[in-house]
């Protein structure tokens, strides 16, 4: 018998040609929408043709090592079938993507298969007859597929993305298959049970029973509940719209949260759609988020609604010895690949995957097909990556029966870069809007006066303090942690001060946008100061709202967080500032795009004396003016050059919403010590789980990985079965988080993601 895998922990071993069939029926079965599922099928029939060789069922038994199993099968696949698609997949099913023009794909010839392979790995056959011959006794028939998904580059962000669709086919169906067989018990292989499937008719039920309660308890002014339920008919009515690109512009108090579920529910429902993705910029929002997703479906399957937002994957994935190590196979069947019918994520973890080369990160693309994705806070997409995001995303909404939406108060205009767009996707950036009466709701919703700062007027920290202390209940929403902790050094001391920021793990913030809240409801005195992650979409409603000169978007999100629900008797005032701060642009925002989009923000302020956040047309004029500044169409010569390229590792280096990875770090916070020490004890007894990651994200913080490797402040998480740790998951070591700044180590704040 000849096998894939070693024994599981019941003594039984993979055969080969079992895991062969397995994969290849998964992987299908995952494609079954697309025109090239018989591609899928190949892949999965030849990934490791590898192992059919004698050197690696001696590996096995831990008899040899470094053996490159998987491009025997691929050079089949390229040469037999002329299958390029399925080639990448199965040479990159364990290393990764690579190169895939015509001198790349050279490498796969059968005569320079070995002089291709980096020093330390070998073939673990050289001879293709002779696998070939082992597979065809095991009784393995190889079909010529019909259809092919790569015909030809020419748009090549779209053709790249079925690549990486096919692929994540392929992966999914091999980790599903070998998790299946090492937690098989006495009565064989163990698969993982499927997720429960998205009933939209049920689902809808239960949301508008959730609305009628809404109603009934909103202490909301008239103005705002006729608004909001203008905006629900609307979201009702484009639901049933054909499947594309859409844009859903609302303003905040509208009630977008809810009127985006209703569209996706409504569109699923008309069309038989899977799922609904949500991707979202901030990790408070989706704190926020889950928690009234999980109140609508509190009758449905703990596992309806998944949270899925760590900042770093699975870290780096780049075995190139023996990808047979039992560490790197644990660590990879960790990553989650979105069986579920609702999944909220970031954009980080959503946007880097479609252009990702790397295994686990592929490994829930396929799961795209066939949903409503959903983009809350669209004015967040990087301008410089905006034209081959919206490639791709066109092409997944264009071929793969998926809506995109775009949903924001404050829309970006990319339909003005749909050309650029078409040349990589042929439907290019032409979305339909979902609320199409929105510029009145705006005119409706205006809650708010705005005060701009004079030219050349600044304040200091001590100056900003002073002016809180007069003042019960109000929100500053500064630009960076640095600028946060100053103010909170100027308050010491100072009652009813609050910290909100990613410094804080998820039930931190969590309990402490709950302690505001009831402070604000019973007028008692509030004095929040945050970064930018309170500003978009989270559910706040003060009289007063400082906000520190930035992009036009992200002070008309900082003013949604005031007087929000209508209820004050004249406006709420929103107060845009300059901090005193050095001239260098490092020294006031954290990006110099963001500075640059403020910037703009000065221009316009500059021309006009002051600016009208409620008219969609300002918002227009300053993405215009933005991509005049900088277009997105050439703002990345480097990822244009290996998209041109056709260089998958290239990509994936060069597309990053953030420029550093992160760690996730589980912290004691004191409120939850309990659940810490249940999480700390059993990942020291048996290792992180999938499960374990899910039920610690609550207690995580991410912080960005150092160059000089992991915190000594730190240690990873075992994995299971003993075999090795994690570079993506550590338990905090020593007292280092505080109720209030929340984690705060020895090096400094400066670690942290803004």
């Amino acid at each position: 018998m000849i096998y894939a895998h070693s024994a599981n922990a019941n003594g039984d071993w993979h055969p080969l040609a079992q895991h062969l069939v397995s994969v290849a029926g998964l992987a299908e079965n995952f494609a079954s929408l697309a025109a090239w599922a018989e591609e899928a099928r190949l892949a999965g029939l030849l990934h490791d043709l590898g192992k059919y060789a004698d050197r690696f069922q001696a590996r096995l038994h831990g008899k040899d090592s470094g053996l490159d199993h998987w491009s025997q099968g691929a050079s089949l696949a390229l040469t037999e079938f002329r299958a390029v698609a399925a080639a990448l997949a199965i040479e990159g099913h364990h290393i990764g993507l690579q190169r895939g023009d015509k001198s790349g794909l050279r490498r796969l010839q059968p005569d320079r298969l070995a002089a291709a392979l980096p020093p330390g790995r070998f073939l673990s056959d050289p001879d293709l007859n002779h696998l070939q011959s082992r597979a065809d006794a095991d009784g393995l028939v190889f079909g010529k597929p019909t259809t092919l998904a790569v015909k030809s580059f020419e748009r090549a962000v779209a053709t790249m993305l079925d690549v990486r669709l096919l692929f994540s086919c392929l992966v999914d169906a091999d980790f599903l298959d070998t998790e299946a067989h090492f937690d098989g018990d006495a009565q064989g292989k163990r698969p993982r049970p499927e997720g429960p499937k998205l009933d939209a008719v049920a689902a809808l039920a239960a949301l508008d029973a959730y609305m009628a309660g809404l109603r009934t308890a909103t202490g909301a002014q008239e103005k705002v509940r006729q608004a909001r339920e203008t905006l629900w008919s609307a979201a009702t009515l484009a639901g049933q719209m054909e499947t594309g690109q859409f844009t859903l512009t609302a303003p905040t108090g509208s009630g977008k949260t809810l009127a985006m579920l209703k569209f996706a529910l409504e569109h699923a429902a008309r069309h038989g759609l899977k799922r609904i993705v949500l991707a979202v910029p901030f990790l408070t929002v989706i704190e926020q988020t889950a928690r009234i997703y999980r109140a609508v479906f509190k009758a449905f399957p703990d596992n309806f609604v998944l949270e899925h937002h760590s900042l770093a994957g699975l870290g780096v994935e780049a075995e190139q010895r023996d990808a047979e190590g039992a560490g790197e196979r644990q660590r990879r069947l960790l990553a989650e690949n979105w069986d579920v019918p609702i999944v909220l994520t970031t954009n980080v973890q959503l946007l880097e995957s479609l252009f990702s080369n790397r295994p686990s990160a592929c490994r829930k693309l396929h799961n795209l097909m066939e949903s409503v994705i959903l983009f809350d806070e669209a004015q967040s997409l990087p301008s410089h990556l905006a034209v081959p995001t919206l490639a791709a995303l066109s092409h997944l909404s264009s071929v793969y029966r998926s809506s995109v939406v775009f949903a924001t108060a404050t829309q970006p205009a990319f339909d003005t870069l749909h050309e650029a767009v078409a040349n990589h996707a042929v439907r290019g950036w032409q979305p339909r809007e979902a609320v199409p009466e929105h510029p009145a709701l705006f005119a409706a919703l205006e809650r708010v006066a705005v005060s701009w700062p004079k030219t050349g007027e600044k304040r200091t920290w001590a100056q900003l303090a002073a002016e809180l202390r007069d003042t019960e209940q109000v929100l500053v929403v500064v630009n960076l942690k640095r600028h946060a902790l100053a103010l909170l050094n100027e308050l010491a001391g100072t009652e009813g001060v609050f910290h909100l920021s990613t410094n804080l793990c998820a039930d931190h913030r969590r309990t402490v946008l709950n302690r505001v809240r009831e402070r604000l409801k019973h007028g008692k005195i509030c004095r929040l100061i945050s970064t930018q992650c309170v500003e978009a979409g989270v559910d706040l409603d003060f009289p007063l709202v400082y906000r520190a000169l930035a992009p036009l978007e992200a002070i008309a999100q900082a003013a949604g967080r005031c007087n929000r629900e209508g209820r004050m008797d004249g406006m709420g005032s929103v107060v845009v500032f300059e901090p005193s701060e050095e001239e260098n642009w490092r020294r006031r925002y954290p990006t110099h795009a963001y500075y640059q989009a403020a910037e703009v923000t000065r221009t316009l302020l500059k021309l006009h004396g002051s600016l009208d956040i409620n008219d969609p047309g300002l918002f227009r004029d300053y993405y215009r003016r933005l991509y005049d500044l900088n277009n997105p169409a050439s703002q990345n010569p480097a990822l244009n050059e290996a998209i041109t390229a056709l260089d998958f590792p290239e990509i994936a280096k060069c597309y990053r919403l953030i420029d550093q990875s992160a760690i996730q770090v589980l912290v004691p916070w004191a409120d939850r010590w309990e659940e810490f020490d249940t999480l700390r004890a059993e990942a020291e007894r048996e290792g992180i789980s999938v499960g374990w990651m899910r039920r610690a994200q609550g207690l995580a913080v991410s912080v960005y990985r150092s160059n000089d490797g992991a915190p000594a402040w730190a240690i990873p998480a075992k994995l299971r079965r003993g075999i090795g740790t994690s570079d993506e998951w550590f338990i905090l070591e020593g007292d280092y988080y505080d109720d209030t700044l929340g984690l705060n180590p020895p090096k400094g704040l400066q670690v942290f993601i803004a």
